[in-house]
């Protein structure tokens, strides 16, 4: 797993949203994005993690911030995720990885004493031209907007 790390370019990534839509690093040109990976839709952490960011999604937006969700599900369980808790950001359904391996954000994990590969949690906060300003491994979910606005 090589993550990308502070003063890191993103490799140009598209991959398609909850509802097909086709989205692009370019697309986010001149604008500061924060891209939250999470292990899985609707497990409880993934949902603290998204709601508290749609929570202050207004003041994440007055600071400049457009947001990206990304996980390996597929388009159908992220449309239910975001329609269900009504998320005002696009989730990306990354089921080949394209997203989460440009991140680099794929790997060992443990769980429960089991090792198992899987997505790490992790945000990254991009700026206009693409390149990693800041990455937040240790991600409280309950309170991550605060994390992004420090």
């Amino acid at each position: 797993m090589n993550m990308l790390k502070v003063g890191d370019k993103v490799p140009d990534f598209s991959a398609k949203d909850q509802d097909g839509n086709t989205i692009n690093l370019s697309d986010y040109k001149g604008k500061k994005l924060v891209v939250f990976f999470y292990p899985k839709a609707n497990t409880p952490g993934c949902t603290a993690e998204a709601c508290n960011l749609r929570d202050n999604y207004q003041e994440l937006q007055a600071q400049g911030y457009e947001l990206l969700g990304v996980s390996a599900d597929s388009e159908k369980k992220q449309s239910n995720f975001k329609e269900k808790y009504d998320f005002p950001f696009p989730l990306l359904a990354d089921e080949d990885h394209t997203v989460i391996n440009a991140f680099g954000v794929w790997g060992p994990k443990k769980f429960m004493g089991k090792e198992y590969d899987g997505i790490h949690r992790t945000t990254f906060i991009v700026d206009g031209n693409g390149v990693v300003k800041n990455v937040i491994e240790k991600v409280k979910t309950k309170d991550h907007a605060a994390q992004i606005l420090a």
